[in-house]
């Protein structure tokens, strides 16, 4: 005491730093063992009433953080070691005495500032006072109802002393953390009321004012220790959550609000980054989405039935992309743009997911859900139509895909319940992409709504997407046998090949549009003249096996399905030399001529087989007369000469 006494009469802080440092670890360095409590505490309030009187006089911060140190950890450690319940009566002064010193010491640092000083506060007493002194409190009181009407009675306190000092311009920054401490216990009285995790909670709304504070004095320490604070109220949200099973109340239940609180520190911290322009602001945003998702999603699935769940979750999603899309509108901030792209692209698994759940998206209340996607969704869009770019036309792009999927799926499903055949079933899985890939072709301002001129530049991206599956449709079903009951099956009339040359039809104008550069015209027209052989090849046997009665396994290798291939190959050969001489088109004719010479190959080196030696010589003597009228009648068209020859050369 002496020391300190003279220490201020002297300004010298380096004796009262020494002075405090003896008293504090004079208990420690001469203990008895006795295990005295009171006397310990007591004589800590003697030394922390010194370190206040010297507050009085000297702003000397090093001395009230070393009493603070000090008081409570050796207190926690107490605490830790040798506290019983039967101490708790003799132990609750001394923890409200402990508040109060250090409740006031950072007011008497205020004061004692410079004018031109009058903003900086101590927020290591201002934030760690109620932090460690709200932890100890906890660790007396067992019961939440307690602790929730502490926290009532701190933030009581708190808000008096803001209201109090507010209108001094020496005191306004201390007044103004005081108001967020008042705001902070007063939330927190709420999820400890209904047995919430404090220490994730605290940790959280102290983690978001400390990143405030350290934003305003612009000081780096004070913004980590907000964001290692955060960190540490996530991982003990966790440890809370994992006993959080057996809540009872959905919202109001302490693993929800202590997940929304996070999400409320995270989003107060991305603000005041937001508003600072610090690079820290986007990974607030992203940790208090977080949260929030995860929030909602923990009540979707311990309060949802399990059947359900994938549909709330859908509609979470797009509530989400809504939200965000709407928020983007009137605030321009691009975290909120690719947030709403971001869940508009998670509609597509959780779409998934509600197939795996009921076999189709629209079934049990999936229906309801995707009610809500059209509407929210449509209105999603509208609202980034506001703004050009990648990501207004990637979620243009998502919105169609999506609902193609989706009715996809459920014809899919729907007509593979009923009795109709397997190539119904085909047909309806594809129809959805056939009637997209049409008014992607032929209706395009159909398409652009609502984002208008924003998707201008997505239709070819959107085609090539809607080839590719129906390119892979196309060769799944291609080498199928087909079924069209309860109708008899008509060659090239019936839902399966339908499909097929819709299918052909389209993905060839695409790539006829959209490739002239890249592919040229010829090799365009080889592809398409080689997926069409194969249609009608396929088309052939499957005739073969409905009105022949073949066997589809055994069809490729019977004397009917070779027989058949035959004769469609040399139709089709004779009618691309007659077509190619008639209208002058040498490459049509020489495919014609190409195809029966495949013709007389498989003549000789397959049909001859089974047909024996004198119907082979026939077949033979029947083609060179064939091919002979023909070539006389339909000759090769000469060379086009000149540009023309030029360009097609």
């Amino acid at each position: 005491a002496g020391l300190c006494l003279l220490a201020v009469l002297q300004h010298s802080r380096t004796l009262a730093v020494l002075g405090i440092l003896a008293g504090f670890m004079a208990p420690v360095w001469l203990s008895s063992g006795s295990g005295n409590h009171v006397a310990l505490f007591s004589y800590y309030a003697l030394l922390n009433l010194a370190v206040l009187a010297i507050a009085w006089w000297r702003p000397w911060r090093i001395l009230n953080l070393l009493g603070f140190a000090f008081t409570f950890g050796i207190g926690t450690c107490w605490g830790v070691l040798d506290y019983r319940p039967e101490h708790y009566a003799s132990t609750q002064p001394f923890v409200l005495l402990f508040f109060a010193f250090y409740l006031l010491i950072p007011l008497l640092y205020a004061r004692r500032q410079p004018a031109q000083a009058g903003d900086r506060i101590d927020g290591t007493l201002v934030f760690g006072t109620p932090l460690v002194a709200f932890g100890l409190q906890a660790a007396l009181l067992t019961q939440a109802m307690p602790l929730a009407l502490c926290a009532v009675g701190v933030a009581a306190i708190y808000a008096l002393l803001a209201w109090v000092f507010i209108g001094r311009s020496h005191y306004r920054a201390l007044a103004q953390c005081w108001a967020v401490l008042a705001v902070g216990f007063a939330t927190l009285a709420v999820p400890l009321a209904l047995s919430a995790s404090a220490t994730a909670s605290v940790f959280a709304l102290e983690g978001a004012a400390l990143v405030w504070l350290g934003l305003r004095q612009q000081r780096r320490l004070p913004q980590l220790s907000g964001g290692l604070l955060q960190l540490a109220a996530g991982f003990a949200w966790l440890l809370a959550a994992s006993d959080g099973s057996h809540a009872r109340i959905a919202v109001l239940n302490p693993v929800c609000i202590g997940a929304l609180l996070l999400a409320l520190a995270g989003a107060a911290s991305y603000l005041c980054c937001l508003r600072a322009r610090h690079p820290l602001a986007r990974p607030y945003y992203v940790w208090a989405l977080g949260w929030l998702t995860l929030a909602v999603g923990w009540e979707i699935v311990h309060f949802i039935a399990a059947d359900n769940r994938a549909d709330a979750l859908l509609v979470q999603a797009v509530l989400t992309a809504w939200l965000t899309a709407e928020a983007w509108r009137r605030w321009p901030q691009p975290e909120l743009r690719i947030t709403a792209l971001a869940a508009l692209l998670l509609l597509l698994p959780l779409m998934l997911l509600q197939a795996d759940a009921h076999q189709q998206p629209f079934a049990g209340w999936g229906g309801l859900a995707w009610a809500v996607v059209l509407v929210a969704g449509l209105r999603s869009l509208h609202c980034l139509r506001h703004g050009s770019g990648l990501i207004s036309l990637l979620a243009q792009l998502a919105w169609w895909l999506l609902w193609a999927t989706a009715v996809s799926l459920c014809l899919w499903v729907v007509v593979g319940a009923t009795a109709l055949g397997a190539s119904w079933r085909a047909l309806a899985a594809i129809l959805p992409w056939l009637l997209l890939a049409g008014l992607l072709q032929w209706r395009w301002r159909w398409m652009v709504e609502p984002l208008q001129q924003a998707h201008a530049n997505g239709r070819s991206g959107l085609q090539a997407v809607v080839a590719v599956i129906l390119g892979c449709w196309w060769v799944s079903v291609l080498f199928a046998a087909g079924d069209a009951r309860p109708l008899p099956w008509l060659p090239l009339l019936n839902p399966l090949e339908l499909g097929l040359g819709a299918a052909l039809v389209l993905s060839w104008l695409w790539l006829r549009e959209h490739h002239r550069q890249s592919l040229p015209e010829r090799v365009q027209t080889v592809l398409g003249a080689v997926a069409a052989l194969l249609l009608l090849s396929m088309a052939a046997l499957r005739a073969v096996h409905h009105l022949g009665g073949v066997a589809w396994s055994f069809v490729a290798t019977s004397v009917p399905g070779q027989t058949s291939l035959t004769l469609l190959w040399s139709v089709l050969g004779m009618a691309g030399w007659i077509a190619g001489s008639r209208r002058g088109n040498r490459n049509l004719w020489l495919g014609g001529a190409l195809l029966m010479a495949v013709v007389l190959i498989k003549l000789l080196l397959v049909d001859r087989n089974h047909l024996g030696n004198l119907l082979g010589i026939a077949s033979f003597i029947g083609y060179g007369l064939l091919a002979t009228v023909v070539g006389y009648f339909a000759p090769v068209p000469p060379r086009q000469t000149g540009s023309a020859g030029g360009e097609e050369q």
